[in-house]
């Protein structure tokens, strides 16, 4: 089992920035990629972007947040982070980390959630 634990969320105004972070614990050994998805109320859940476990490199921004969101990945302190900057009302959400085992095709661990809020 791999635990994984967000923080890093709050009220931010639009035009500012945050820095999530995403603690894994456990089986780490186990993961080959972590992602950082969001659901805003009421919308459908939303893929960020998508790093390599070992080798840290990011795979995958999705065009919401390219150019503005940045992941990265601390591996002593097995940790990932995603660098938000130039907030948008739109990007309210709330912001879950996942991570995918080695051999399957989909993420089978996620966090609870840290929310993200953003005002105009």
């Amino acid at each position: 089992q791999v635990q994984l634990v967000e923080s890093g969320g709050g009220l931010v105004q639009a035009g500012g920035s945050l820095r999530l972070s995403c603690a894994a614990s456990g089986r780490t050994f186990s993961v080959d990629a972590m992602a950082w998805f969001r659901q805003p109320p009421g919308k459908e859940r939303e893929l960020l972007t998508t790093i390599e476990w070992w080798s840290g490199r990011s795979t995958y921004y999705a065009d919401s947040v390219k150019g503005r969101f940045t992941a990265s990945r601390d591996i002593a302190r097995n940790t990932i982070y995603l660098q938000m900057n130039s907030l948008r009302p739109e990007d309210t959400a709330v912001y879950f980390c996942a991570a995918k085992s080695t051999g399957w095709d989909n993420y089978d661990y996620w966090g609870q959630g840290t929310q993200v809020t953003v005002s105009a």
